[in-house]
C-alpha cells in the first residue's frame, strides 16, 4: 500500500464490525517480542548495524507474503517518515510511542488492511503485532504464530532453553507474548465501580493501561488490559486467562450499563443525546472533550438510544480527530485553537454523513 494511504486513511481492520462482545471490546491485540540471535539489543546498536537489522527483517517480510494471507505486507523505513507521520501510526495503534520517538535505523512492516504490523528496532529487534476487531484473541494468536514462523525462516531468533525468547526487558522473557484487549467501560466509570475492578485485575497477573499503552491516559473511558509477565506461562495459558477475565469485565460492564439505564432513565438518555447534539453542532472542540463525548455517543448506540449512528464512524473518529492526523490531512501544522476548529468541522461532517 502506498505510504500516503497508510498515513492518510483513518480506518484500520480493527475498526471494522466483528468479533465477540464488540459493544465493549473494541479490539484484541497479540504482540510477540523477538530478537536476532548474536546481535546486540537495539539500544546498543550503532546506525550501521541497525540498518543491517532492517535489511534482514525485509527478507523475512518476503516470507510472510508467501503465506497467502490475502493482505500484502510492506516494509516502510521510518527514516523517510516525518515526525507527524510517525505520530499518526501511534494514533492508529500500528506502532508504539517508543518507536515513534526516533526514525534512524527503524522501520515498520504493515499489511494492506493494517491488521498486521511488525515494528523493527523498537525495544526489541522485532515486535510482531496483530490487531483485530472485538474479542478475537485466539484468532489473533493463530495469525501471529504463522507470521512468527515465517520470519524465523530468514531471521534466527535468540532463544534460551530455560528462559525462552530473550528480550531487552525481563518482563517479556519466556514466550515474549503480550496479549491485550481494548475495552470501553463507561458504565463502570459512571457508576464509580471502575477502580475496584481495575484493582482486582492487577491482582490477577494483569495490567491496565490507557488508550496508547504504558504511561497514557484512559481517554474516552477506553482501557487496555494485558498480561503482566510471559515467563513461566505458555501462550495458551496467557490467552485463556485474559479471555476469561475479559468475559468477566464484559459482564460487569453490561450490568453497570443496565443499572444506569434503569436508575437514571431519562437523565441518562438526556446526557447521551446532548453528547450527540454537541458533537453534531459544535464549532470548537478540544481533543479531550471530543473523546469524552464520543464515549457517551458510543454508549448511546450500544444501548439502542442512538440507532442512526454507525459504530464504524465512531471508531474512525477516534483516529481522525487526533492532533497528528488532523494536521497531516490539512498539509500543515495548526495552532491548538485551529486544531479545535478543524476537529469540530470534521466531526460534524462525519456524523451528518
Amino acid at each position: 500500500m502506498p505510504w500516503n494511504k497508510v498515513v492518510g486513511q483513518p480506518l484500520s481492520r480493527w475498526m471494522s464490525d466483528g468479533g465477540n462482545h464488540a459493544d465493549v471490546v473494541l479490539s484484541s491485540r497479540i504482540r510477540l517480542a523477538r530478537n536476532i540471535d548474536g546481535v546486540p539489543f537495539p539500544h546498543r546498536l550503532d546506525p550501521r548495524r541497525a540498518e543491517a537489522v532492517v535489511k534482514q527483517i525485509e527478507a523475512g517480510v518476503k516470507e510472510i507474503n508467501l503465506l497467502g494471507l490475502g493482505s500484502k505486507v510492506e516494509l516502510y523505513p521510518l527514516s523517510k517518515a516525518s515526525g507527524l507521520e510517525r505520530q499518526i501510526l501511534v494514533e492508529k495503534h500500528l506502532i508504539s510511542p517508543h518507536l515513534a520517538q526516533s526514525a534512524q535505523g527503524r522501520a515498520v512492516a504493515i499489511s494492506d488492511d493494517e491488521g498486521i504490523s511488525v515494528m523493527v528496532n523498537e525495544e526489541d529487534h522485532l515486535r510482531i503485532q496483530i490487531l483485530l476487531p472485538g474479542q478475537q484473541l485466539d484468532q489473533a494468536w493463530e495469525l501471529a504464530s504463522k507470521i512468527d514462523d515465517a520470519l524465523e525462516v530468514k531471521v534466527p531468533f535468540a532463544f534460551h532453553q530455560q528462559r525462552g525468547y530473550l528480550t531487552a526487558c525481563p518482563t517479556n522473557l519466556g514466550t515474549g507474548l503480550r496479549a491485550s484487549v481494548m475495552v470501553h467501560l463507561p458504565g463502570l466509570v459512571l457508576t464509580g465501580k471502575a477502580n475496584d475492578l481495575l484493582t482486582a485485575l492487577g491482582q490477577s497477573r494483569l495490567v491496565v493501561r490507557g488508550l496508547y499503552g504504558e504511561g497514557s491516559d484512559a481517554l474516552g473511558n477506553l482501557f487496555q488490559i494485558s498480561n503482566q509477565l510471559s515467563l513461566g506461562h505458555s501462550e495458551d495459558e496467557i490467552i485463556r486467562h485474559l479471555d476469561q477475565v475479559t468475559n468477566q469485565v464484559v459482564e460487569h460492564e453490561h450490568r453497570a450499563r443496565e443499572a444506569l439505564h434503569r436508575e437514571l432513565g431519562e437523565q441518562l438518555e438526556d446526557r447521551l443525546h446532548r453528547a450527540f447534539g454537541l458533537l453534531s453542532q459544535a464549532r470548537i472542540i478540544s481533543s479531550d472533550e471530543a473523546m469524552r463525548l464520543l464515549s457517551d455517543v458510543r454508549l448511546g448506540v450500544d444501548l439502542g438510544l442512538l440507532p442512526h449512528v454507525k459504530v464504524q464512524a465512531l471508531n474512525e473518529l477516534l483516529v481522525s480527530t487526533r492532533p497528528a492526523f488532523l494536521q497531516n490531512q490539512a498539509g500543515h501544522e495548526f495552532s491548538p485553537r485551529e486544531r479545535d476548529v478543524r476537529r469540530a468541522t470534521l466531526i460534524r461532517e462525519r456524523l451528518s454523513a
